[in-house]
């Protein structure tokens, strides 16, 4: 199994495929869902709402796709958002300064590092244009926010390079007309826009793409007065040291200093707890701290949580502790007040931040669930049934003899309560394939028997067993099988 592989099941499956791709000028680095992918889609969100949202009460807001450029100015983004960037003297191609660096002499440079560190490796390894050979000008920075006009003068916006700016701006009044108290967190679920270099490799690097975010804003001062943090102390998180990847529980983290305090610990088991909930093989995942040249400029404290494939160690979320930078920014450039009151205390709210990559973390459940078993000469999805964009396909043997009506009876019976799929055509293991490919995890077949006594079989996708069941048992079998944990 590879990248390949995956992306060609993506495509002929309907998971996701390129934007426009029936015309030679549509641009790279958007991509859109298929029918199968946004099934799976929204049951990953829901799953999230669930284990994380939920959990702690949080608020969720829809926020606007375009915001002022006060925002931005605020945020920092207009001044430091920016990629390296190097183009070639001779033919013009621009390139993303380190991945050139990578690509062709294996060292890697964060692209937060200091313009002269590129270029003194640039020249240090001769490193060329990689289309024509040519000489490279100096490493530059390019901003990769999405400008737009507004209206007949069209005033100056941007799209939102992240989710949170909203909720951070939105801060004063949610607290106020929710009711708030502090810890509390605000969640946001949507598209935001980057201007990428070099998009590529689907679903992982994206100009337009889906982001889970949660902001929880705190009281600094009391970031290791969490009661909850009891559910989560002796939970094992997997944290890269040095050069190895350590199991080690919450309680011990945070006892060696690895983990600054309670909060971060709290938020980071949460986080792995639901990935494990996703299917993600979390053997091949790992939290690893960022260095003072990798961290975003906004961050004190940051973690990504990053997972294995076949193409490498991805990114799919970046928990950062912002300190009081957002607020106090907006508070700053707005001249409004952004302090809250935490009992007897005005305070000025620091925010740890869960910032989830949703098209990676569909990617990587791929990835992790596809099975190539050859023995049975069939592809498998082994996804979560609770995940699975079709739960039950539902099959009719043969359309004669009445059964082509008995299926459709049985479908109309349950396709309101679990994702279901009516198939008569074809021989009824092709049928099985398709539904194998994905990852359906039980198919009903409907047969001569069914007539003589209101019996069906029901096959398990992973284990390819065949058991006979009663009609009137098949909602309450579907329904412990795939409900939410």
């Amino acid at each position: 199994m590879n990248y390949e592989a995956v992306m060609k099941l993506a495509l002929e499956r309907g998971f996701y495929f390129p934007s426009c791709e029936v015309y030679g000028d549509a641009h790279a680095g958007f991509w859109e869902y298929g029918p199968t992918g946004v099934s799976i889609k929204n049951k990953f969100l829901e799953l999230w709402r669930r284990q994380l949202v939920r959990r702690d009460r949080m608020l969720e807001i829809d926020g606007s796709q375009i915001m002022s450029k006060s925002v931005f100015e605020a945020s920092g983004h207009l001044g430091n958002f920016a990629d390296p960037i190097v183009k070639c003297k001779k033919c013009k191609a621009t390139f993303r300064a380190d991945k050139l660096i990578a690509d062709t002499s294996g060292i890697e440079i964060p692209e937060s590092a200091d313009l002269k560190e590129f270029d003194q490796v640039i020249r240090e390894k001769a490193i060329s244009c990689s289309k024509c050979n040519g000489e490279l000008d100096e490493v530059k920075k390019f901003n990769m926010m999405f400008k737009v006009g507004i209206g007949p003068e069209e005033e100056e916006a941007y799209l939102r390079p992240e989710t949170c700016q909203s909720i951070f701006v939105d801060f004063p009044r949610l607290f106020k007309t929710m009711r708030g108290k502090l810890p509390i967190g605000i969640a946001q679920v949507g598209k935001s826009f980057r201007n990428e270099i070099a998009p590529r490799q689907s679903l992982l690097r994206l100009r337009e793409f889906y982001q889970a975010e949660i902001e929880v804003f705190c009281n600094p001062t009391k970031l290791d007065d969490l009661e909850k943090f009891s559910e989560v102390e002796n939970t094992t998180l997997r944290i890269q040291l040095d050069e190895e990847v350590k199991k080690i529980t919450c309680k011990e983290a945070i006892e060696s200093g690895i983990i600054p305090n309670k909060f971060v610990a709290y938020y980071l088991a949460v986080l792995s707890e639901f990935y494990e909930k996703t299917g993600i093989n979390m053997e091949q995942s790992r939290f690893r701290k960022l260095g003072e040249k990798e961290k975003a400029f906004y961050a004190e404290i940051a973690f990504d949580f990053e997972v294995k494939t076949t193409i490498g160690w991805l990114e799919l979320v970046a928990c950062n502790y912002r300190s009081d930078y957002d607020l106090s920014s907006h508070a700053n450039k707005s001249k409004e007040k952004f302090q809250v009151m935490d009992n007897d205390e005005k305070v000025l709210p620091h925010v740890f931040e869960i910032s989830m990559g949703i098209d990676r973390s569909l990617y990587c459940i791929l990835e992790h669930s596809y099975r190539d078993d050859k023995e049975n000469e069939r592809v498998v999805l082994s996804i979560k049934p609770y995940l699975a964009p079709v739960h039950v396909g539902v099959l009719s043997l043969v359309k004669k003899d009445g059964l082509a009506e008995k299926t459709d009876e049985i479908y109309l019976q349950i396709k309101t309560k679990f994702d279901s799929f009516l198939d008569h055509s074809g021989a009824i293991g092709r049928r099985y394939r398709r539904l194998d490919e994905i990852g359906a995890p039980f198919a009903i077949t409907i047969d001569h028997q069914t007539k003589e006594d209101n019996t069906v079989t029901i096959r398990s996708r992973d284990s390819m067993n065949q058991d006979r069941v009663k009609i009137t048992e098949l909602e309450a079998i579907l329904s412990k099988e795939t409900g939410f944990p």
